[in-house]
């Protein structure tokens, strides 16, 4: 029997197919990050079929008994929002199913990172999905660094306390210039879409609570028709190490600024 993957709406409960409908109708039970969200959506559409909770504290006690009830019936996968598996203890589930030769069975639907991606205005034809981001400020730094130099689109889930840090973090390490989308309560009647630099994105958000489930879309480093000449790179790094920057953040700034490679920046010696 086997365990379907099944999209829920991630605001609007119109957006959910027919074909999402009927399995949730037809499978014996439905495995459920919060029941309590999923029991909202199965009233909705009168939906009467037993649930399991499967979420992130309870995954791998779990696992063995969904296993058991695959041997009888169909079972449902499904998070709190969106394709389940995406950021969420679906993996570990859709993995044991495959190793136990169960047939999984994936349903297209509803995602935040697509539909924010397809709105920004960034480019799509190609891009990096990095889930939720850290939420220690060092190892912000440290992903963002990271994928600072990457020419594509990155996609991010963020907390709504968290973004204006995220953003200060952006502008220092990719850019005050680097452009951004801030999407926000997707699909819903507060929905929001801020299309900028970072720093103006930073700006805005500064003066009003941010509120409700943020995706983040920021743009890859520029190609630049014009990269600095060697000499204007050595000057601009020694006027920021000058200034008390660390040569690391200097060379960041720089590189994003020039054209330039960090690593290539951070090497030159003055």
């Amino acid at each position: 029997m086997p365990l379907y993957i099944v999209p829920t709406p991630i605001g609007n409960l119109e957006d959910i197919t027919l074909r999402a409908l009927r399995v949730l109708r037809e499978v014996v039970l439905i495995a459920a990050e919060d029941t309590r969200t999923t029991r909202v959506l199965l009233e909705h559409y009168d939906i009467a079929v037993p649930m399991i909770s499967y979420h992130e504290h309870n995954k791998l006690a779990r696992i063995d008994d969904i296993l058991d009830v695959l041997e009888r019936g169909d079972v449902a996968l499904v998070s709190d929002a969106g394709t389940p598996g995406l950021s969420d203890p679906g993996y570990e589930l859709i993995n044991a199913c495959l190793k136990a030769g169960v047939e999984v069975v994936p349903l297209p639907g509803a995602t935040a990172a697509i539909t924010a991606l397809v709105a920004s205005g960034l480019p799509t034809d190609r891009f990096t999905f990095l889930g939720f981001l850290p939420r220690k400020k060092h190892a912000l730094y440290r992903e963002l660094q990271r994928v600072a130099d990457v020419r594509h689109t990155l996609i991010a889930y963020e907390s709504p306390y968290r973004l204006l840090g995220t953003l200060e973090v952006i502008c220092d390490v990719m850019g005050r210039s680097r452009p951004v989308c801030v999407a926000r309560e997707l699909t819903k009647m507060y929905e929001e879409f801020f299309r900028g630099t970072a720093e103006e994105a930073l700006e805005y958000f500064t003066g009003q609570p941010v509120r409700g489930e943020v995706t983040l879309i920021i743009g890859g480093q520029p190609h630049r028709d014009a990269v600095w000449s060697e000499a204007e790179v050595r000057e601009a790094l020694q006027a920021r190490l000058a200034a008390g920057e660390s040569r690391s953040a200097a060379a960041r700034a720089v590189a994003v600024e020039s054209g330039w490679n960090k690593r290539d920046v951070y090497a030159l010696k003055l």
